[in-house]
């Protein structure tokens, strides 16, 4: 199994494997983590984007060391809908690394989550530009991940 809807998700992975939840931009991919139970979506980390074979590395690594099954990618689409040069590219990423190792990947529509962990930050939690700045990808990796596995609970 490779691409896959989000509903369809579960079933390719084997029992109490994670999904990693990624917001994959030009300069950054951020990360989040599921628990094993996929119920919680956690930030954990933003990879520095080089070149490829690096970051597919450092990306594999980190599934190999937490257990992930699938991955659940942000697809940036435009607000009309349509797919754009930016939702290309990450499709292009995402092959590239389905290229290197096969596992079930579901793509989401992130469309505004930035935006929506943004406006968490600042009314909620109070961050300042700086602060939000270090954890905004990660956060919207874990937005983004959060979605599909609310979604999941729904079935």
């Amino acid at each position: 199994m490779t691409i896959c809807k989000p509903t369809d998700l579960k079933s390719g992975l084997e029992p109490k494997r994670r999904l990693l939840g990624l917001d994959v931009g030009s300069k950054t991919v951020g990360l989040a983590l599921s628990d094993v139970n996929l119920m919680i979506a956690t930030p954990l980390s933003v990879i520095s984007r080089s070149k490829f074979t690096q970051d597919a590395k450092a990306l594999f690594v980190l599934v190999d060391e937490h257990g992930v099954g699938g991955l659940v990618v942000g697809l940036p689409v435009e607000m009309n809908g349509v797919e754009g040069r930016q939702a290309q590219s990450v499709r292009t990423f995402v092959n590239n690394l389905l290229s290197l190792r096969d596992m079930p990947v579901a793509f989401w529509d992130e469309r505004l989550s930035t935006v929506a962990v943004e406006r968490i930050m600042v009314e909620s939690a109070d961050l300042s530009r700086k602060k939000r700045a270090k954890v905004i990808d990660r956060a919207a990796a874990a937005y983004i991940l959060q979605g599909v596995l609310d979604l999941r609970d729904q079935e």
